[in-house]
This record gives C-alpha cells, sequence and structure tokens, in this order.
C-alpha cells in the first residue's frame, strides 16, 4: 500500500461557486479529500467541511484528493437521488485539463481500456484486460511545449484515478503526479496538473440544464 502525506489546505475552508435549495456545487482545491478516509487524520475533507455549514449534506461524486476543479453535492435526499442518476446514466458532461510529460504527437484520441484497483499498490489502480471494469476517455491536444503538453480529458466512465492511468498507458503521465509519475515528470510540478474545470448536469427540480467552470490553479500557457 502507498503511503501518502496529507496536509489539506486551510484557507479557504471552501469555494462555493453556486448554491440553492437543492445544491451546492464548489471549487475543490488540490491536496484536500472529497470525503473522509478511514482514519481520523483524514476526517478531514470537502464533504466535511460543507456539512458544518449545511447540515444533511450529501456526496453525489468524488474528485481525486490530488485533483481540483468543480463538484456537485445534494442539500436534501430528493436531490441527492435525482443527481445520482444522473452520474450513474451518464447524463452528465465533463471536461478536464491537465499537464503531461513529454510531446503528444497525435492531435486527438480515445482511449478505452479497463481499469481495476492495484490492491497490493493500493490506492493505485491499473490496466487490467481481465479483471478491469470499463473505461473510456476521449482527449484533445491543446498545446505543445518542448517536455509537456497540455490536454483536454473528456471522461465518459468515471472510474477511480482514470485520467491518471489512461495517460500513463498511453507514455504521458500526468505532471506532478505522485502515484504515477515518476522522475522528470513528477518533478516538474508541485502537485498534480489535473484540473475538473467544466461540470454540467440537469437541476433535480427544475430539469434546466446548468453548467458550472472554474479556472485550473495552474497556467495553461507556456511553461
Amino acid at each position: 500500500m502507498v503511503l501518502l502525506r496529507y496536509d489539506p489546505p486551510m484557507d479557504p475552508q471552501f469555494e462555493v461557486l453556486y448554491q440553492d435549495n437543492s445544491l451546492i456545487v464548489l471549487n475543490k482545491p488540490s491536496g484536500l479529500l472529497s470525503v473522509p478516509g478511514r482514519e481520523l487524520i483524514h476526517r478531514d475533507s470537502l464533504s466535511y467541511r460543507v456539512a458544518r455549514v449545511y447540515p444533511g449534506v450529501q456526496v453525489v461524486h468524488r474528485l481525486d484528493m490530488a485533483t481540483s476543479g468543480v463538484i456537485v453535492m445534494a442539500l436534501h435526499p430528493k436531490a441527492h437521488r435525482e443527481l445520482s442518476r444522473q452520474f450513474r446514466e451518464r447524463e452528465t458532461a465533463k471536461r478536464y485539463y491537465a499537464w503531461v510529460h513529454g510531446r503528444l504527437e497525435q492531435d486527438a484520441g480515445s482511449i478505452d481500456l479497463p481499469l481495476c484497483c492495484d490492491w497490493p499498490n493500493r490506492p493505485r489502480h491499473m490496466v487490467s484486460l481481465e479483471h478491469g471494469k470499463p473505461a473510456l476517455t476521449h482527449w484533445r491536444c491543446l498545446r505543445r511545449e518542448p517536455d509537456r503538453s497540455l490536454v483536454e480529458l473528456t471522461p465518459i466512465t468515471g472510474r477511480s484515478h482514470q485520467l491518471r492511468v489512461h495517460m500513463l498507458s498511453l507514455g504521458h503521465p500526468i505532471l506532478g503526479d505522485n502515484l504515477y509519475a515518476s522522475g522528470e515528470a513528477l518533478a516538474m510540478a508541485p502537485h498534480l496538473q489535473l484540473h475538473a474545470a467544466w461540470l454540467a448536469f440537469r437541476h433535480p427540480r427544475s430539469k434546466q440544464w446548468l453548467e458550472f467552470s472554474a479556472p485550473a490553479p495552474f497556467s495553461m500557457g507556456p511553461a
């Protein structure tokens, strides 16, 4: 098992992008768990902080601890059921940005590789044609630098660590990834350069199509 240091950012406690009687949309910083871990030292998390202000808040989906960006939570059970259904049935839309190591040769592509937990090295995940669950990611190269590339990632499925493992499978790990990058790719950034930039779904009550975005905490321009 890979042991990771947990030193979550404290200021601000959480950033609200939108809130009404049914849901709250937040911008999660890198380094903060989405939900509490099993150990007491991992109790501090985005959902724990939000629940202190909005009792009864319910988690709809998660972002990796190291991933930043847009996340939605439900403020009552009916909203939670409907939002969870949308995520489960893939009726939501998501877009991520990431800096990856090396220069991508192609302009775009898709990665269709099944994933499962790498139990001896958890929380790492891995590609497994035998035991993995289907996972599909579309990607598009937005910028190329001598030693890195900026990509737009669109996950169709929502497997744990999907984007991180899929980019690794191409030979282009995400910069600063302390689970899947090594050497230069790990040293080139202080933390994971993966950001959930855009999330869209239907409001659980009004059914209106909603879109939310948050700027990446890392530069999108030249290094």
